[in-house]
């Protein structure tokens, strides 16, 4: 039996939900990564602690007790309108994109409703560069969006020339 895009990418982003949760839960209350130091997995990535109160990167911090309500409810819209695209695609990788999409911003949205912030414990480093620490939600919007772009741009073109 196979899913309709549709489902596929409900699927994706409910299993996107939880494990991203499920992560965050655990390495905040089993591995209580908040009183250690970072802990080094490999000479490149360490998990680490970082409450982000802004968005993407760090950017816009919400300090006060209104500005993660704010977020929160962008992050709801987002994927109310997210999820009317995605009953809406053909395309399975679409669908994915967008569920992954969708998967990342509910467990973001989670954070902030709980925390005021968001979760984010992974550091990858190497050759002097740190790259901004993340978490499996922020991996999967990365991810979405690279597929949403990739079908714009590349597999768009293609339908549209073969019919």
């Amino acid at each position: 039996m196979s899913l309709s895009p549709a489902r596929l990418g409900a699927v994706l982003s409910i299993l996107t939900f939880v494990v991203d949760q499920a992560t965050k839960l655990w390495l905040y209350y089993v591995v209580d990564i908040g009183a250690r130091p970072p802990i080094a997995v490999t000479p490149f990535f360490d998990l680490m602690l970082v409450w982000n109160r802004g968005v993407s990167y760090g950017l816009f911090q919400q300090e006060g007790p209104v500005g993660p309500w704010v977020l929160v409810i962008l992050s709801l819209a987002a994927a109310v309108g997210l999820g009317i695209w995605l009953s809406r695609v053909n395309s399975r990788l679409m669908a994915v994109a967008i569920g992954l999409i969708i998967g990342g911003a509910l467990g973001n949205a989670v954070d902030r409703a709980a925390y005021g912030a968001v979760l984010d414990f992974a550091h990858l480093h190497a050759f002097g560069y740190s790259w901004y620490v993340f978490n499996i939600a922020d991996a999967a919007i990365v991810a979405g969006v690279i597929g949403i772009l990739y079908d714009a741009l590349f597999l768009e073109h293609r339908r549209a020339k073969s019919s």
